[in-house]
């Protein structure tokens, strides 16, 4: 049975009662936070917010979590996925990836899940791909900005108060 005959929208891959989680575990540690501080320090002394370094150490930290998008992307022919069947799908992908066809309306597209049920990438002919973050992506991003903001913040504050003694009067008068 081919995909469109299954149904409208049928969803094909793992189907295990439960996700499992992420790939990788990925916590801020203690190097990591000081990392971080370091580099929002610099940043503040150079009142740059997010310099360079900084956007790069986060990228690195999120290439972590992220799915093999590239290998995904590599997988997918329209041609061959129009005729496929949910069992060539699910060897396609691979664990722990599903993927949905839908073939209803003017076009069709293909949509792939992490192991999370997270939608990571959309195909369709007139766009191509479309990258979406994963909750684990989105949650590195938050977590190290969240600790560079904080340490910047105080960073600056120290800049300014230093600033204001200097001297012997207020700078900001």
């Amino acid at each position: 049975m081919g995909i469109a005959e299954i149904t409208m929208s049928s969803r094909v891959g793992s189907t295990a009662a439960g996700k499992t989680s992420s790939k990788k575990g990925w916590k801020l540690s203690d190097s990591r936070r000081e990392k971080v501080t370091a580099l929002a320090k610099e940043d503040a002394a150079q009142n740059v917010y997010m310099g360079n370094k900084f956007l790069a150490l986060r990228k690195s930290e999120v290439s972590k979590v992220a799915p093999d998008r590239a290998a995904l992307m590599g997988k997918v022919d329209m041609k061959k996925i129009r005729e496929a069947d949910e069992r060539w799908l699910c060897l396609l992908f691979g664990e722990p990836y599903e993927a949905e066809f839908q073939s209803e309306g003017t076009g069709s597209a293909v949509h792939v899940y992490d192991g999370n049920g997270d939608e990571i990438l959309t195909y369709t002919a007139g766009v191509g791909w479309h990258e979406k973050e994963s909750k684990a992506e989105t949650e590195v991003h938050g977590a190290l900005k969240a600790a560079y903001y904080d340490a910047f913040c105080a960073a600056r504050k120290e800049i300014n108060s230093g600033m204001e003694v200097q001297g012997g009067f207020d700078a900001r008068a």
